[in-house]
């Protein structure tokens, strides 16, 4: 069983941090990392042509053991989500009358790379909204499967959903769109790192996370998975790196009109960058280290007894079954204000995120119980109350 591993961070003891969907705190391994990396470059000539692509292959290899990708070459380094999703834009053979399933407040990366082809090629967007009543999760989820139909080309969704960690079933969904012929595309960025995710188990056609939620790396940072759908397709930058037999330094005048294999392709310029690339690697190796499914168990441990607590008092929080345990929204009765709750949790120093009318909670594995109780404290106040 994974124990308290706040001794790896530098979180300050007079707050209480809940707000990993938010940010990750750094590792203090991963910023000795980017520290040596940074007077690193004082001597340029420690940087031998061979660590532009040892850098590289480094974070593949990490990602793929996390995400269960047999080839790291099927891995790509991004900058962001918006990258990675303009690469799946780029390369989606869909048109006029042809429709992209998406859920309702979807992170924006995640939307407008769609809306910009609705408009450009006619293509509908469809937005599925969750229901009202209870079991808000389970009927979601039927509504996306009723959503994606015959002219649908592509289901664009996060594994969970960013505002309230709404959990969408990927097995599900996965068949019902090989049955029609479209595409999974999925953004891991508030999953991946934190909840089990196996490209072997969901095959997805590209996953797309950026660095520094639950990966735990630096802002800036971030990595893709692309399968067959896009094995040949056409990258949204052409750099030197990307091209065959880039590593031979003397040969780069010759011209390459021939890509590096599999989605190495699709990587953003200068993908080696000698501070942001180690760091995120280094976080990667320590998550892999603890385990994904282990941080869940923690956080479950963690948040049982208090989210019962939570519904026993008139609060609405998702059934176990249909959200992540690092990642849930607490929703308030509608006769309750949210102001009150705010203003206390400011004064306190508790950090949640507020996402429409869900108050969102992301603990890991650096919290402990006394961060629990912060948190209910705040929900016991006799102004809220």
């Amino acid at each position: 069983m994974l124990e308290n591993q706040s001794y790896l961070f530098n979180l300050p003891e007079d707050t209480t941090y809940l707000n990993c969907a938010y940010m990750s705190p750094m590792l203090k391994s991963v910023a000795q990392k980017g520290i040596h990396a940074i007077y690193g470059k004082e001597d340029p000539t420690s940087i031998k042509p061979e660590d532009f692509f040892n850098n590289t292959s480094q974070l593949r290899e990490e990602f793929a053991r996390l995400i269960e990708v047999a080839n790291p070459n099927q891995c790509a380094i991004i900058p962001s989500v918006s990258y990675g999703m303009a690469t799946v834009a780029n390369n989606l053979k869909a048109g006029n009358r042809d429709n992209i399933v998406v859920t309702d407040e979807q992170f924006p990366s995640n939307v407008y790379a769609w809306h910009a082809m609705a408009q450009e090629r006619g293509i509908e967007v469809k937005v599925v909204t969750p229901p009202l009543h209870e079991e808000r999760g389970k009927h979601w989820n039927q509504s996306i499967l009723e959503a994606i139909n015959a002219q649908t080309k592509m289901v664009a969704i996060g594994h969970v959903h960013w505002a309230d960690g709404t959990r969408f079933d990927l097995k599900a969904i996965r068949q019902r769109t090989r049955e029609v012929g479209a595409i999974l595309v999925i953004d891991g960025t508030q999953s991946i790192g934190a909840l089990p995710f196996s490209v072997r188990e969901f095959e997805p056609d590209a996953v797309i996370v950026a660095g520094y939620k639950w990966l735990m790396g630096p802002y800036s940072s971030g990595v893709a998975y692309y399968g067959d759908y896009f094995a040949d397709g056409k990258p949204i930058e052409n750099n030197w790196m990307n091209r065959l037999k880039s590593e031979e330094f003397a040969n780069l005048v010759n011209y390459q009109d021939q890509y590096q294999p599999g989605s190495i392709r699709y990587e953003v310029g200068e993908s080696a960058n000698f501070i942001l690339t180690p760091m995120l690697t280094e976080a990667i190796r320590q998550i892999n280290a603890w385990g994904p499914e282990n941080i869940q168990a923690y956080c479950s441990n963690l948040t049982d007894n208090y989210l019962r607590e939570l519904q026993e008092m008139g609060f609405q929080v998702e059934t176990p079954e249909y959200r992540g345990n690092h990642l849930f929204g607490i929703r308030l009765p509608e006769h309750l204000p949210l102001e009150p709750i705010k203003n206390y949790f400011a004064r306190q120093k508790v950090f949640v995120s507020y996402r429409g009318n869900s108050i969102r909670v992301a603990p890991h594995v650096y919290n402990t119980a006394v961060d629990m109780e912060a948190l209910m404290a705040g929900f016991h106040t006799k102004a809220f109350a």
